[in-house]
């Protein structure tokens, strides 16, 4: 595996996390406070395993310009913007959501997990959204 192939693994990553989500959402619905656990720590890993193997790609090789024309290239800078604003608000709130948690304080992690579950949801998301267009729909020549 190159550098060149963490793009590929990211979104991979990113994929995993917005299942794992999901999965843990419906746990905690049917209440299986086990299986929500299992989820929600499998995400968390994730994110940790993508947040790593994003840093390292962006510090090796440096940042992939847009090469998109016309309508998309607003539609992609709205969704990267949103996605970066985001993705730096997630992190502290992932934190707090998991400790409050494993604190056993659930009163209060299920009234910040109702915010930061689809917002980690949307950052997931668009993270392969953008990882599509920029790699395989418009890649740079």
């Amino acid at each position: 595996m190159s550098l060149h192939d963490l793009p590929s693994v990211n979104a991979g990553l990113n994929s995993t996390c917005a299942l794992l989500l999901i999965a843990g959402f419906i746990c905690i619905k049917r209440q299986n406070a086990t299986a929500h656990r299992r989820c929600m720590k499998a995400a968390v890993a994730t994110s940790c395993l993508f947040l790593v193997s994003y840093l390292t790609y962006h510090f090796k090789v440096g940042s992939t310009s847009f090469t998109g024309e016309g309508w998309i290239r607003p539609v992609y800078f709205t969704i990267l913007f949103s996605h970066t604003i985001l993705a730096a608000v997630i992190v502290p709130l992932v934190i707090i959501t998991l400790w409050r948690a494993l604190r056993s304080n659930f009163s209060r992690h299920r009234r910040i997990a109702r915010w930061t579950l689809p917002l980690w949801f949307y950052v997931s998301l668009t993270g392969v959204v953008i990882y599509v267009l920029l790699y395989h729909v418009y890649p740079a020549a």
